[in-house]
C-alpha cells in the first residue's frame, strides 16, 4: 500500500501541480479540464486510462462534452498519495 501525504509533503505536492485543489469534506483533489470538442476531451480520457491502468489507479471523473471533471484519492490509503500526484502530473502535460 502507497502512504497517504500529509503535512507540508501533501501542501507541496500539490502545490507542484497546475489548477489542483482540495475537495472540500474529503481527501483528496480535483481539477476540470475544458477541451476544445468531445474529441478532444475524449482523447485526453483515453489516454489517462491507458497510464491508470499501468499504475493500477483508477481516477474518478465525469464526462459532459468538452469538459472533464477528475477526482483523485487513493482509496485503500484513505487519501492523497504520491499514485495521486503523478497521475495528475501525467494528466497536466496530457491536456496540453
Amino acid at each position: 500500500m502507497t502512504d497517504k501525504l500529509t503535512g507540508d509533503a501533501r501542501t507541496q505536492a500539490i502545490a507542484g501541480l497546475d489548477g489542483w485543489t482540495d475537495v472540500d469534506g474529503r481527501d483528496a483533489i480535483s481539477k476540470t479540464f475544458q477541451f476544445k470538442d468531445f474529441n478532444a476531451a475524449f482523447g485526453f480520457m483515453t489516454r489517462t486510462a491507458l497510464v491508470a491502468e499501468k499504475m493500477d489507479h483508477h481516477p474518478e471523473w465525469f464526462n459532459v462534452y468538452n469538459r472533464v471533471e477528475v477526482t483523485l484519492a487513493t482509496h485503500d490509503a484513505g487519501g492523497v498519495t504520491q499514485k495521486d500526484i503523478d497521475l495528475a502530473a501525467f494528466m497536466d502535460g496530457a491536456a496540453g
